[in-house]
């Protein structure tokens, strides 16, 4: 490859796409939003959509059925990137969930359980 006369020689061997340093900065006027399930989930090819319910429950009357509504709390939208970025860091939370004996992990679809293998 011929260098140009323009360009400095590490420009010219420098990489198409540079990283980008970015720093957090907090904002503590961002409401925080408590949820206690997950209404739908749908992914459409450009963006994931979460929506974040919350359980009401009703007044409890005598001899009568325990009832309440679900209700969105949030809805949160992520890009494919931030959407594999959400991913990635809850398998990291599930691994350690599974380490610290709070889940348990199941077997693969298919594989015996210790009880259903003969013995020989």
């Amino acid at each position: 490859m011929a260098e140009s006369k323009d360009m400095p020689k590490e420009a010219a061997a420098a990489p198409a796409t540079r990283q980008v340093a970015l720093r957090y900065v907090d904002r503590p006027e961002c409401m925080e939003t408590f949820a206690d399930s997950i209404n739908g989930l749908s992914f459409d090819g450009q963006a994931l959509r979460i929506e974040f319910g919350v359980t009401r429950m009703d007044d409890v009357k005598p001899n009568a059925a325990m009832t309440g509504r679900r209700m969105p709390a949030c809805r949160l939208v992520l890009s494919p990137a931030a959407a594999v970025e959400l991913i990635n860091r809850m398998q990291q939370i599930a691994s350690a969930l599974t380490q610290a004996g709070v889940l348990r992990q199941n077997p693969p679809a298919g594989a015996a359980s210790p009880a259903s293998e003969t013995r020989q």
